[in-house]
């Protein structure tokens, strides 16, 4: 019988911690869009379904750790509304996870790494008053963000389209968004095992990296408080430029 290991390449434990620790900050309420970083850095040296099944693990720790540091503080109106839609684009994720090639996934990462990088340099930060609730939105982009993080734990950039324009205090937001997260990635455990993902391999890699996770989570909480984020938002988004690039192209030549 042939034993399959966990991973052994020491530039995919460079990378994964990095990875680590930027979607830990994300967690914790500091950097907004940071946890797209995490697959698709991971993916440049492993397939994208590989590194998303090593991550879920970690993720849900990291949950954890934001769930009682934000413990109180949520929106429970906007809860309600996404949740039940994100549950469907997992189950919509999940009936097409077969249907869908790691060369697709890559390019599907990449584009959204792009996008959002635009999103952030070009448009989308001057003043606007906040917008009402709009039940048919919130459920729309909730689905696409379940689907997405589902296939590749990129269901930040969907969420936000909606949340950010409702403008909520800041430590109210990521409170919500942290109750958001905890249960799509709880609920992600159940398709994730059916499929076979959690192999001994990938859950003794993700055992390697999860000391960092409530590591990184709690000081993103705690920058949250204490460090303007600008200089910090335009390194992390710059990033996402070259990552996005590669994974496309890698997409488009496998």
């Amino acid at each position: 019988m042939a034993f399959v290991l966990m991973i052994t390449d020491p530039v995919f434990y460079l990378l994964a911690t990095m990875a680590v620790i930027l979607i830990g900050l994300s967690k914790g309420g500091f950097g907004g869009a940071l946890s797209l970083l995490g697959v698709p850095m991971v993916a440049l040296i492993i397939p994208p379904v590989q590194a998303a099944a090593i991550f879920l693990p970690i993720l849900v720790v990291m949950d954890v750790a934001a769930l009682i540091t934000y413990r109180g503080l949520r929106d429970s109106k906007t809860v309600k509304l996404m949740l039940p839609a994100a549950i469907i684009g997992i189950t919509i994720g999940w009936l097409l996870a077969s249907y869908v090639t790691e060369s697709e996934i890559r390019i599907v990462v990449g584009a959204l790494s792009l996008l959002f990088a635009a999103q952030w340099f070009f448009g989308g930060r001057e003043a606007r008053p906040p917008q009402p609730q709009r039940p048919g939105m919130a459920r729309l982009w909730a689905a696409v963000s379940g689907f997405t993080s589902f296939m590749t734990h990129a269901g930040g950039p969907p969420f936000q389209m909606y949340a950010l324009p409702l403008k909520l205090e800041k430590r109210l937001y990521a409170g919500f968004s942290v109750i958001y997260f905890a249960v799509v990635n709880a609920v992600k455990l159940i398709p994730y095992f059916a499929l076979g993902q959690f192999s001994t391999a990938n859950l003794m890699t993700s055992a390697v990296l999860v000391p960092l996770a409530p590591l990184a989570t709690l000081t993103g909480a705690w920058l949250v408080k204490r460090v303007d984020q600008t200089l910090f938002y335009r390194v992390s988004y710059s990033v996402l430029l070259p990552v996005g690039l590669k994974l496309i192209y890698d997409g488009l030549t496998h």
